[in-house]
């Protein structure tokens, strides 16, 4: 017998957030994310997403032992101003059992049903900016710290059940080389000098607050025309500068600025916090913020997380700036790898970054749609 609980109490709350640590306890290649970060997330009265967005927490149980979980979202933005007629799904894990995902999708289709949306699509996040995609390549690859872990059954579950693919994102490992090659030097200062661009470096982590609105604005304009894209509001570029900044090691940030001191194009890179993470097991205190703090100075793999730029600048050089400063702080720092963030497959812009580097794609991601339309 299998039931669907509507999570409504701390408690259960709790056992949504625990879950995935518990089936996947002894899996070398999971990483638990920071507990009290997730709850952030799901919380109404934490995360100000729910401005524009509305969510539904389920829990399967199979004879009173829990057995999966899944979240229903409804992002407004996507449906009224860029008239998308979908129901979201994320937060999706489950044992291998088909019975139980097919009740946890039902719960979320008939919050769609009852909202009149047509379709049903995941595994994603509220916005852009949260997770995404189900692991279908690399499941013998570390997590990272922005990503789901999923075991292999998980598409064949939704795959048996009638979902289509509806995205397909891809991850890369680069291997750094031992020194910043002539070619990207040479280019840097072509594209330097020929546009008038200047680098603009940051010692502390407060001094990057003044430029952090810009760079969200760079991302709405760098994404714009991909297909998941939902533009990031100002409530959210608040909430995301207290959530991550204490992450961000400021010498591991680069921004260009033009002849106006405008800035044109940044990358955040972070060094990796998946082992750390690991040894933290989901919690900060007493001793967890210790892990991830040894492993912001510590580190021979970082993980490449934002890049924006400018339309007016893409495709002319920019990134070749952007990659010497990069390369120059990896060898200074002892950084050998850099694993990036999934990138939309479609995103071709994004991934000819990778063309002159060591590079191999190391895992793939896929989120899936089906119809709810009677």
């Amino acid at each position: 017998m299998i039931s669907i609980v509507k999570v409504k109490s701390n408690k259960e709350f709790q056992a949504f957030i625990d879950f995935p640590n518990h089936l996947y306890k002894n899996n070398p290649y999971y990483v638990p994310p920071i507990s009290a970060d997730e709850k952030s997330v799901m919380l109404k009265e934490q995360n100000p997403v729910y401005e524009n967005a509305d969510a539904w927490f389920f829990l399967a149980y199979k004879q009173e032992k829990l057995v999966g979980r899944i979240a229903g979202i409804i992002n407004w933005i996507e449906i009224k101003e860029q008239h998308k007629s979908k129901m979201r799904f994320g937060w999706f894990d489950v044992i291998d059992d088909l019975e139980v995902t097919k009740k946890l999708i039902e719960a979320v289709k008939t919050i769609g049903k009852e909202n009149e949306l047509k379709s049903l699509e995941g595994p994603v996040g509220f916005t852009n900016m949260d997770k995404a995609g189900l692991l279908t390549k690399g499941f013998d690859q570390l997590n990272t710290m922005v990503t789901w872990y999923n075991a292999p059954y998980y598409k064949r579950h939704l795959v048996t059940l009638g979902f289509e693919n509806a995205a397909t994102w891809v991850e890369y490992k680069i291997n750094i080389p031992t020194e910043t090659r002539p070619k990207v030097i040479k280019v840097a200062q072509i594209i330097q000098t020929r546009y008038k661009l200047k680098l603009l470096k940051f010692k502390k982590s407060k001094d990057i607050l003044p430029y952090v609105d810009r760079m969200f604005e760079l991302l709405n304009k760098t994404y714009s025309n991909l297909q998941t894209f939902i533009p990031i509001q100002d409530y959210q570029i608040k909430h995301y500068k207290e959530k991550y900044l204490p992450f961000i090691h400021p010498d591991f940030i680069t921004c260009v600025t033009n002849e106006k001191n405008e800035i044109i194009a940044f990358s955040i890179v972070m060094p990796s916090f998946s082992k750390a993470l690991q040894k933290a097991k989901g919690k900060l205190w007493p001793f967890g913020f210790l892990h991830i703090l040894k492993a912001q100075y510590i580190n021979d793999t970082a993980a490449f997380y934002l890049i924006g730029v400018d339309p007016e600048y893409q495709n002319k050089g920019v990134a070749a700036l952007i990659f010497k400063e990069m390369n120059e702080t990896f060898l200074k720092k002892g950084i050998t790898k850099v694993e990036t963030n999934p990138e939309l497959e479609e995103n071709k812009a994004i991934q000819a970054l990778w063309k002159d580097y060591e590079s191999t794609q190391h895992k793939e991601r896929q989120t899936f749609k089906i119809s709810i339309i009677d």
